[in-house]
């Protein structure tokens, strides 16, 4: 018998672990032979911890599972009993999706390099391995591929302007520093599918050229990171890195960098400075990381999520990925679903389903059962939308149609018992206190932010004029997204919910 209990951090925290030990402690008292197999998530972060069986009709799910539940469950025969769930594909979270980055995730053992591959892992990097460094670049450019860690820059055209680079050494830099608010894509792959990113990494290195990598992980990812040196020590020992990457004298290697915990260490050039062990400060462009990044050299700077979407891209085919989509919005997209949702989690799907579908649909509403406020997609410096804009397709230029953004595709669900006005606030202090220093307008102006919203609650008529200058002069003299998308969540929260800013009787009171 094959039981799979997750090692996930998400499952972790509800306690699979227990779970794990209490299948152990059965297996012994029963005098039983099963393997237990610490797998990924898939992604239904409410039924964690998700325990599945291997039967003849397909992996059978219960969940959540408790420790104290495990006798029970071994009673039963793994047969009827109030968490079973049925086959995980027919769960109807699951069933509607398209999976293709994730789908492995939490099918797997994570460092079984066999069992990877026997889920068709590696037939991508088998095919780039046989194709000239140009026709791989134009395989992800026609791809229609963009980058999934927020800015949605076409990953071909970033490739190609690396492979054309001149330079001695080129590098691969993986940006693993998921610092958004309700976002958990990154940390999902790297756990529960580590070798999809070495994969997408070594592809992307055999395209442009270059033969050391480097994964750039925020410390708050402590099981992220070990599962990772994991895999790459497994990776080197079987030729999937090294200098003759599967027997093919074309060489590419990589190691896992941590960060110190600075949210700024998300945007690019930021992360660039910290790996060359400077401050994690934002780099001035032109020059583009692509001509003089690492150490001055010539180096592509993807997250996570895109390039664990090569490696799929490479095996099926630009044609598949691009036809899924809509728009300017190809292939699918992993959407994180927090906040006060009934069901929270991973959901990959192709661009096109609206906001309303993600958050009623598949998100079954509000947790507390209290009608929908707002959602923020894009973490914490992204817009929030109003239930009248629950209509707008998940696409890059929809959104920005709409005055938003997707970013690293994280949704926060709220509900009418929000302040809009105190979220507002928060966004501004946030950039206060994430940023850098480098910038003017981001420095102080998110200072002076928090201070013109607690004048305008406090019920001075002038603040509101000078909130939007305010935003206006971040939003364009900003270095970095961090200060030019703070304008975001602060006036989408005033546009749409602009009795929020008014004083309360209590406020007025003191």
């Amino acid at each position: 018998m094959r039981i799979f209990v997750p090692r996930d951090a998400a499952a972790r925290a509800l306690g699979s672990d227990a779970v794990a030990a209490a299948v152990a402690a059965e297996e012994a008292r029963r005098g039983l032979e099963v393997e237990v197999v610490r797998n990924g998530s898939r992604g239904m972060v409410w039924l964690e911890p998700l325990l599945e069986v291997e039967t003849p009709a397909g992996r059978t799910a219960f969940g959540p599972v408790r420790a104290a539940d495990v006798a029970g469950l071994f009673d039963a025969g793994f047969g009827p009993h109030p968490l079973a769930l049925g086959t995980v594909e027919a769960i109807p979270f699951f069933a509607r999706q398209t999976r293709l980055t994730f789908a492995r995730c939490g099918l797997i053992d994570p460092l079984s390099l066999a069992d990877y591959a026997a889920h068709g892992g590696l037939a991508g990097l088998r095919r780039a391995l046989a194709m000239e460094p140009s026709a791989v670049v134009a395989e992800v450019t026609d791809s229609g591929l963009r980058g999934r860690g927020g800015a949605g820059f076409p990953t071909g055209i970033k490739w190609s302007t690396v492979l054309s680079a001149p330079g001695p050494q080129k590098y691969v830099v993986c940006n693993a520093d998921e610092g958004d608010s309700g976002t958990f894509a990154d940390r999902m792959i790297m756990e529960g599918d580590p070798f999809v990113l070495i994969e997408g990494m070594a592809i992307a290195g055999l395209a442009v050229g270059a033969t050391r990598g480097y994964v750039y992980v925020r410390s708050e990812y402590p099981d992220a990171i070990e599962v990772m040196e994991a895999a790459i020590r497994i990776a080197r020992a079987t030729d999937l890195l090294g200098p003759s990457v599967l027997g093919s004298c074309r060489a590419f290697d990589m190691e896992v960098r941590v960060g110190a915990g600075a949210y700024v260490c998300g945007e690019e050039t930021s992360l660039l400075n910290s790996l060359e062990g400077k401050r994690g400060v934002v780099r001035a462009k032109p020059p583009l990381p692509a001509i003089a990044g690492l150490f001055g050299r010539p180096t592509v700077v993807n997250n996570v999520i895109s390039l664990a979407s090569v490696p799929v891209i490479l095996a099926r085919g630009a044609a598949h990925y691009r036809d899924l989509g809509l728009g300017r919005s190809r292939g699918t997209i992993p959407i994180q679903i927090a906040g006060n949702v009934r069901f929270g989690g991973l959901y990959e799907t192709a661009f096109g389903m609206t906001l309303g579908e993600l958050v009623h649909d598949v998100g079954g509403g509000t947790a507390s059962g209290r009608p929908v406020r707002a959602v923020q997609v894009g973490g914490p410096l992204g817009a929030y939308f109003p239930a009248e804009a629950f209509d707008t397709p998940f696409g890059y230029e929809e959104f920005d149609g709409a005055g938003g953004l997707i970013g690293h595709a994280g949704i926060v669900v709220f509900d009418d018992t929000v302040d809009m006005g105190r979220m507002a606030r928060f966004a501004m202090e946030f950039c206060a206190i994430e940023s850098c220093g480098k910038c003017t307008p981001c420095r102080i102006g998110a200072v002076r932010g928090v201070e013109t919203i607690d004048r305008m609650r406090r019920g001075d008529p002038a603040a509101a004029a000078i909130l939007t200058d305010l935003c206006e002069t971040m939003r364009d003299g900003s270095l970095c997204a961090l200060g030019g998308f703070t304008p975001y969540p602060v006036m989408s929260a005033l546009r749409h919910f602009p009795e929020d800013f008014s004083p309360s009787q209590k406020e007025a009171a003191a």
